[in-house]
């Protein structure tokens, strides 16, 4: 640390006029709380699971013996989590997304974070902080991944999961637990759903488009519904998940009369693994994957993906992935879906 110090102490410059080549475009100035840096044009950055992602950060005009400080506020706990500090010069990565980020610097004034790989976690609110002694400054971007939220149980029924069972489950089936904004975006877009779940918060609720008797009465207007935050140890509820496409994939059918060991063998078979919910999912959402076949999945349910409802298969009204449950896994009825990553 002190070598830090001591090299951006030789490195760091006068501040250069503000009337720099880096103004805020006509018609759009820079809020007066902002002296160093510019405020974002776009503070919501979307991007794609697998892709690489810049949030920007540019300096107007760059103060002596200063520091940006890069942090992620966690939708699990709120807690804001550093992720690089640099002095311009030299910098230090923090936390589990060392690895993947990197300061664009594409000029002197650039403090932009490039994030490679974009994976789920990765979605947020993201802060760059200008720290100049008492006159530190920041702006706020968001990272959006656009997805799709599924309702989860397990074989055994609704209500099994408590919040660590409810987040692993949704970690195994290629998703995560979704934020109180996505689940939320997905009611907006349709999603209708009258079991409670848990989301990345600890907090539970279900979405209702139209409402009916066994999901809080006819009287309550739609909406996300809530019960706020539950013990995470003790109540037990279903889950709502969040997943995203994944650059490079593919999900196929394989027809046949299939059990579920040979679901998961033909699709080895063919270099391929048996798919998971979230991946099937995504590629109903993202690919407009529509097959009126029953499936093997990895959790051992069965299901299928409809882009275009249709009489002949399920007859619902609305697209979706409709599921018939988790069958013995012994039938052998189904075929199976598979997975090919990049």
């Amino acid at each position: 640390m002190h070598g830090l110090l001591l090299l951006g102490c030789l490195w760091l410059l006068a501040a250069p006029p503000v009337s720099s080549i880096f103004q805020r475009p006509t018609g759009t100035p820079a809020p007066p709380h902002l002296q160093y840096l510019l405020e974002p044009l776009h503070p919501t950055v979307h991007t794609q699971r697998g892709a690489t992602a810049t949030l920007p950060c540019v300096l107007r005009a760059l103060p002596r013996n200063y520091r940006v400080k890069w942090s992620k506020v966690e939708p699990a706990n709120y807690r804001e989590n550093i992720i690089i500090i640099t002095n311009g010069l030299y910098h230090k990565n923090y936390g589990p997304l060392s690895p993947r980020v990197r300061l664009r610097h594409s000029h002197r004034y650039d403090a932009s974070l490039t994030i490679a790989d974009v994976a789920l976690e990765d979605e947020g609110r993201y802060r760059c902080q200008l720290v100049n002694g008492l006159e530190d400054e920041s702006v706020s971007l968001t990272l959006h991944l656009e997805g799709v939220v599924f309702p989860y149980q397990p074989s055994n029924g609704r209500y099994k999961f408590n919040y660590h069972e409810a987040k692993r489950a949704c970690e195994q089936q290629d998703s995560r637990l979704a934020t109180y904004q996505q689940l939320y975006k997905a009611w907006t877009e349709g999603l209708d759903w009258c079991n409670a779940g848990w989301i990345i918060d600890g907090t539970v609720h279900y979405p209702i488009i139209n409402s009916r008797e066994p999901c809080g009465g006819r009287l309550l207007l739609p909406g996300v519904r809530t019960y706020g935050a539950r013990d995470k140890q003790k109540d037990r509820f279903d889950a709502f998940c969040f997943t995203s496409a994944l650059q490079g994939s593919q999900v196929y059918f394989i027809r046949g009369h299939l059990n579920f060991k040979e679901a998961g063998q033909a699709c080895r078979n063919h270099g391929a693994a048996i798919a998971k919910v979230g991946q099937l999912y995504s590629a109903w959402k993202f690919s407009q994957l529509d097959r009126c076949d029953g499936g093997w999945l990895a959790d051992g349910s069965v299901r299928y993906p409809i882009t275009t409802p249709r009489e002949r298969c399920g007859g619902l009204p609305d697209p979706g992935v409709r599921s018939f449950g988790f069958p013995s896994k012994e039938m052998r009825t189904y075929g199976t879906y598979c997975f090919v990553g990049k």
